[in-house]
């Protein structure tokens, strides 16, 4: 009877706690743009782009800001690739352009009627001046669209509101690409050399032109490439290993493992799983040599296993290739010099039986407290708001702690 009593008491929390998860998880899943588009099919190929582009990281980063995302057709998204020449790197100038860091639908439009927004492309400092924005136009009727700032762009009109998401996040079809003079200009990758010596990492450029290694940077920056520079500075760190006294094949080794055959800006950067092991150029077939990412925040660190360093600036975002800057060198485990030896094991002879037992039970216990970690991590993670309200998150919240109250 006691115990028939006690789970009678258990339902009401359990029900409520039922409720809290039902609620939870479309408050708490996160925005991402290329789930959302996989839905329709008419923005397959602009989707692709986002993708390829890694725009879609750039847009899904920004949980907390209010956006507006003006999708294509697949004629008006192919005459996009056209008009950039094919060249994704253009082609990212044009779909951040179409990424507007505010929410507009036809009622907002109607009722503040024509004003000026920024997009991601002004965002990441590659816009001049006011170029990066787009005009919010109230047209006759129930019409409305967007342009260039530039005097006299043309008005690409709002053909359907796809999703609305109000004050929150819009998908809007446009009838066609918004466009200035001078937006797929990019970068010059012509010579990494120079562009690793302007970024003050002349002893690196050094060392890549002596070992033939700018061959093989140069071999993968078409296909794609994120280059991890370290500064001048880094190479005089205590720990920092002899680079003048290094065999050739080593040194190889240090300057490939600086590298990731793939297309990583500091945004996806950020995006990878925590401790999922990234290529590099220097990584075998037996796995060895990767590197991991540590991301908290805007600040983004890679991790060899043996030393962390920081990603401090990018210098070129030019798809498929990247160049961006690090605090410290990044050293494969076995070239490493600066950790210290550990200390030789007790026999079991000079060890009590308890002691031995402890240490036997440390690594369990030390591993059962990063999976504990590592789940709380990925819980926050899966957390971040997308477009339901902050109210109805909190009261969520509030019915979770409320139900698991009861339960305890």
């Amino acid at each position: 009877m006691a115990a028939m009593q006690g789970r009678r008491q258990l339902l009401p929390a359990a029900a409520a706690l039922l409720a809290c998860l039902l609620l939870l998880p479309s408050a708490a899943r996160g925005r991402n743009i290329t789930a959302i588009l996989d839905g329709y099919k008419e923005y397959k190929l602009y989707n692709k782009y986002l993708s390829e582009t890694k725009v879609c990281d750039e847009i899904n980063s920004r949980q907390s800001t209010s956006m507006t995302i003006l999708v294509l057709s697949k004629d008006a998204m192919t005459t996009l690739a056209k008009d950039a020449g094919g060249s994704l790197a253009a082609i990212k100038n044009a779909l951040r352009l179409h990424s507007v860091l505010d929410y507009y639908d036809r009622r907002k439009v109607k009722k503040y009627g024509d004003e000026s927004a920024a997009t991601l492309y002004q965002a990441t400092g590659d816009a001049v001046s006011t170029t990066g924005n787009v005009k919010v136009v109230d047209q006759d009727d129930k019409n409305y669209g967007f342009s260039a700032a530039t005097p006299g762009a043309r008005i690409c009109t709002v053909t359907k509101e796809v999703e609305t998401h109000p004050f929150k996040f819009a998908i809007l079809e446009v009838t066609a690409p918004i466009e200035f003079d001078g937006l797929f200009d990019t970068p010059s990758t012509a010579n990494l050399t120079r562009l690793l010596e302007r970024a003050g990492c002349k002893v690196f450029a050094a060392l890549v032109a002596s070992s033939g290694v700018l061959k093989t940077y140069e071999g993968a920056m078409d296909t794609g490439l994120t280059l991890f520079a370290p500064n001048d500075d880094a190479f005089q760190a205590r720990d920092a290993p002899d680079v003048k006294n290094m065999s050739t094949a080593d040194l190889v080794k240090l300057l490939e493992y600086h590298a990731l055959p793939a297309y990583n800006p500091k945004t996806s950067l950020k995006a990878v799983k925590p401790g999922a092991p990234l290529r590099t150029l220097a990584t075998t077939k037996a796995g060895k040599d990767h590197i991991t990412v540590v991301a908290k925040g805007d600040d983004v660190s890679l991790d060899t296993g043996k030393s962390k360093s920081r990603v401090a600036d990018t210098v070129v975002d030019s798809v498929p290739f990247c160049l961006l800057t690090v605090d410290s060198l990044l050293v494969p485990p076995e070239l490493y010099v600066g950790a210290p030896e550990a200390a030789p094991a007790p026999s079991p002879a000079e060890a009590p039986q308890s002691s031995a037992t402890q240490a036997a039970d440390a690594p369990s216990l030390a591993a059962d407290h990063a999976d504990h970690a590592d789940h709380k991590t990925n819980k926050k993670t899966s957390s971040a708001v997308a477009s339901r309200p902050i109210g109805a998150f909190a009261a969520a919240a509030a019915v979770c702690s409320v139900a698991l109250a009861s339960l305890l």
